[in-house]
């Protein structure tokens, strides 16, 4: 393979800036540019050392920086590696990838290091991909659940469920080359139908996992809506604890989303606080209140917010209609001033039994709301610690798979079909189990998972 080098760091100016090199020309090129401070041989300098000196363009000196050195196969990608530790700022760490890619380095493709150390099998491809998840995380418990995966959890409970099939398979096999020992087949077919019975019961665990997974790792969509004037701009500066919206008494000053991330029990909540929903006249606002409609629909939580020191309107009665048989929690806001309705009320109770009163403006009952989140998605049934979690839709859809491929092979041997045939359907069962781990996957769905990379990863 080729040697690559690629800064490593965000852009932008920070405290250093990291240039990474990996292949089997990298302590050669880096020889070229690097000039240490007490020079010492490459071939004498160990693996997991740093040496401070400069790097230089012929004669000029570009930064003086610490170089770390890795050498294969004891390194992230198992090749020969180094990290220029420079300046932080964009132009010193571009002249250094400049000079490195000068020097006979090539431009590495997004999640090329991470490729590497897949291809060279320092780790499987559920750890690679959990590489991705740790870096985009969004909440503490989505790391947790990124390293768990990024040290082999899952990997060891597919590897697990392989052996079970395996051991099937190596039955299955026997018969194959001594098919004299017919009287034990009723026996075998009894105690391979249970195998694949356990193993089923353990992917079912697995795929019943996703949902939780997908919590952790998506967030729970929820979306704000109500009446114009209602207080969702209130209601999301309330809970993000600062002005992130403009809130004023006139009617319909959002006409346009606002998003923002915040966490409840360590699970990331996506708030969008949309566009007051009315009949509306005005061109742009209409946009806006059809643009709070389709959130509304693609939400996996709506939060209804009402004016309770006003009488319900056809407007709200219309929102009601949107919420009703979704899951969702109605607000009624404004509880400082003279209360018109309550949480008694029938026509809010007919619709969902989720109601909260607060006052956004004096921050009253947002506490209730985290609970009832808390509560209708059972966010403090999420053990990471004690379960593997699957968070990846791939992983999911291959689990299935192999669900699918287990029930087609038992009804094969309830149908008294040849052992050779059920042979064929458990290989299918091994080549989806083993396309999680990477170990039977083609080329072009390797280069689509690491193309989702960021550079320098």
């Amino acid at each position: 393979m080729s040697t690559i080098a690629s800064i490593s760091t965000a852009p932008g100016i920070g405290g250093i800036g990291i240039i990474r090199m990996s292949g089997e020309n990298t302590f050669k090129i880096l020889d070229k540019i690097f000039v240490q401070k007490n020079k010492e041989e490459i071939n004498n300098i160990k693996g997991y050392s740093i040496k401070y000196g400069h790097i230089v363009d012929e004669t000029e000196v570009v930064d003086e920086v610490l170089v770390s050195y890795f050498k294969a196969p004891k390194s992230y990608t198992t090749e020969n590696m180094c990290e220029i530790n420079s300046h932080g700022g964009n132009i010193v760490v571009k002249r250094i990838l400049e000079l490195c890619l000068k020097n006979g380095a090539n431009l590495a493709e997004p999640g090329e290091f991470t490729k590497r150390a897949f291809l060279n099998g320092r780790i499987d491809l559920t750890q690679a991909e959990s590489v991705i998840d740790v870096i985009n995380a969004k909440s503490e418990r989505e790391v947790k659940a990124g390293i768990k995966q990024l040290e082999g959890e899952l990997s060891k409970k597919i590897n697990k469920i392989k052996q079970k099939i395996l051991d099937i398979m190596v039955n299955i096999e026997v018969s194959i080359d001594y098919p004299e020992y017919d009287d034990i087949e009723e026996v075998q077919n009894k105690q391979v139908l249970d195998m694949l019975d356990d193993a089923q019961n353990e992917l079912n665990i697995l795929v019943k996992s996703f949902e939780n997974g997908k919590i952790l790792k998506e967030g729970i969509r929820t979306a704000i809506i109500g009446k114009p004037n209602a207080g969702k701009s209130s209601l999301l500066n309330a809970i993000l604890k600062e002005e992130r919206a403009i809130v004023t008494e006139y009617e319909g000053t959002t006409r346009d989303t606002i998003e923002e991330f915040i966490t409840i029990n360590g699970i990331p909540l996506k708030l969008i606080d949309t566009a007051g929903i009315r009949d509306a006249t005005d061109e742009v606002e209409k946009i806006g209140v059809d643009k709070s409609k389709k959130i509304a629909e693609e939400a996996d939580l709506i939060i209804a917010i009402f004016d309770c020191s006003k009488e319900l309107t056809d407007d709200d009665k219309k929102i009601l209609k949107i919420i009703k048989n979704k899951k969702s929690i109605i607000i009624l806001n404004k509880i400082d001033l003279n209360k018109k309705i309550s949480k008694n009320n029938e026509t809010l109770s007919s619709v969902s039994d989720k109601i909260i009163e607060i006052s956004a403006i004096k921050n009253i009952g947002i506490e209730n709301l985290y609970e009832k989140i808390s509560e209708m998605f059972n966010l403090n049934e999420i053990n990471i610690d004690n379960e593997v979690l699957i968070t990846n839709i791939r992983h999911k859809d291959l689990i299935n798979k192999a669900i699918q491929k287990i029930q087609e092979t038992k009804t094969t041997i309830e149908n008294h079909m040849p052992i050779d045939i059920v042979a064929i359907y458990i290989k299918d069962i091994l080549e989806a189990l083993g396309s999680i781990t990477g170990e039977t996957i083609s080329e072009d769905i390797i280069n689509e998972i690491f193309s989702k990379f960021c550079l320098g990863k």
